[in-house]
């Protein structure tokens, strides 16, 4: 379901979106969508970071393990 929304934009930034096309309302969709993926993307890189760094001592240690049973031939 679509709904009909007014936002106010500088005239430069309009200008700069009709230059690539003439819908601004799919421009505007098209742009929120990819920069809330990358916010969302930015949260869950996050969160993945800070699990890793919870459990790096464990991660390290169980790496420095197997680095140990490795064969220089």
């Amino acid at each position: 379901m679509r709904v009909k929304t007014s936002v106010t934009l500088p005239k430069e930034l309009l200008t700069r979106i009709d230059r690539i096309g003439k819908n601004r309302s799919a421009f505007l969709e098209k742009a929120s969508r990819v920069y809330l993926s990358s916010l969302e993307r930015a949260r869950r890189d996050a969160h993945d970071l800070a699990i890793i760094n919870a459990n790096a001592d464990r991660l390290n240690a169980e790496a420095m393990d197997v680095l140990e049973y490795q064969a220089i031939p």
